[in-house]
């Protein structure tokens, strides 16, 4: 599907970007377009790979005509660029607006517009039932994605939707790791907290299965495991070897849930399950809302949905082997900065 074609991957120099964008190197395709308003970590990416397959497009969702620019003559498009920190998007809800909601509408009218043939669209499990303005604005442009593959005949638009990835900017463990390298108290929000554990390459795994397989519309989760906060910082001492490292237990901060949610009971229904994922449906109502009125869906009232609490947890020695695993990990502990 890949060969001789060219790839856009909005956000590019991010984490995920970055990580789609070492497996695509290896591939057969003719081109990848980063598209970013970071022109450092762009500067970065030329001279770490100067690779004449990588073009680079400094630009903003925002703005409808440089996304349009990038867009135009793509085959497939990767769309990772989003505002993802939850504190930042509380204490200004309309910028999350502006580029997670009408970004990604510029991004999929540009696409529609020029017959792209798939669109990967990347969201959150902060999305189900949300209750941050980061969560809603995702949430809303899952809305806006679903309602442009119904309209958009020559380009399949797909969502993938994640737990938390290890390791990526925003995600808990650096932060554990920058307070253990800092000698300062691991903040702890809630010990029963519990969050979705998954691997940057699971992310891309997962979006290459949604770009597979995916119909329009459909969303895409991965089963992942999950652990709570208590056990990651066990977890995190064991591997360092930090055992009386303090910890300070700060309680939940502002926008936080105790677990997150990956698929809701509604959305359940409509899943369809395999060996390592879920991929939902869309739903296709439309505004003859009479046949929904008169008859409901039985099954939903009884649906459990999918989340941090229920999935599978991880034991702790599990757990730290999953850890050991991930190249960052592996890098403090070559570096052995923390003896």
């Amino acid at each position: 599907m890949l060969k001789n074609k060219k790839i856009l991957i909005t956000g590019g120099t991010g984490s995920f970007g970055s990580a789609v964008l070492k497996k695509l190197l290896l591939s057969n395709v003719k081109e990848i377009r980063i598209f970013s308003r970071d022109e450092k970590k762009q500067d970065d990416l030329r001279k770490k790979y100067n690779n004449k397959k990588l073009k680079f497009y400094i630009g903003d969702v925002r703005d409808y005509q440089s996304v349009l620019n990038c867009v135009r003559g793509s085959d497939f498009i990767f769309h990772a660029a989003a505002l993802k920190q939850v504190p930042s998007c509380e204490f200004h809800p309309m910028e999350s607006v502006k580029t997670n909601i009408l970004g990604t509408e510029n991004l999929l009218e540009a696409a529609i517009n020029c017959e792209v043939a798939r669109v990967i669209v990347l969201s959150t499990d902060k999305a189900v039932y949300p209750i941050n303005a980061m969560g809603i604005s995702k949430a809303m442009m899952e809305k806006v994605a679903i309602q442009k593959s119904r309209i958009s005949h020559k380009t399949v638009i797909n969502i993938t939707r994640y737990g938390n990835v290890m390791g990526s900017r925003g995600s808990v463990i650096p932060l554990f790791l920058d307070q253990i390298t800092n000698n300062q108290p691991i903040t702890i929000t809630d010990p029963n907290m519990t969050r979705f554990m998954m691997s940057l390459q699971d992310a891309v795994d997962l979006v290459f299965y949604a770009f597979k397989h995916g119909k329009s519309g459909e969303i895409f989760v991965q089963k992942s495991p999950a652990t709570n906060i208590k056990n990651l910082v066990i977890a995190l001492k064991k591997i360092f070897n930090i055992p009386s490292h303090k910890t300070d237990i700060i309680g939940t901060r502002h926008g936080e849930k105790l677990f997150e949610v990956l698929l809701s009971r509604e959305e359940m229904v409509r899943a369809k399950e395999s060996k390592n994922y879920y991929c939902v449906s869309p739903d296709i109502r439309d505004l003859n809302y009479k046949k929904f009125i008169d008859k409901g869906e039985i099954k939903i009232s009884k649906s459990i949905e999918y989340n941090s609490h229920n999935t599978d947890n991880l034991d702790l020695k599990t757990l730290q082997n999953l850890l050991i695993k991930q190249d960052f990990i592996k890098t403090i502990i070559k570096d052995n900065k923390f003896n």
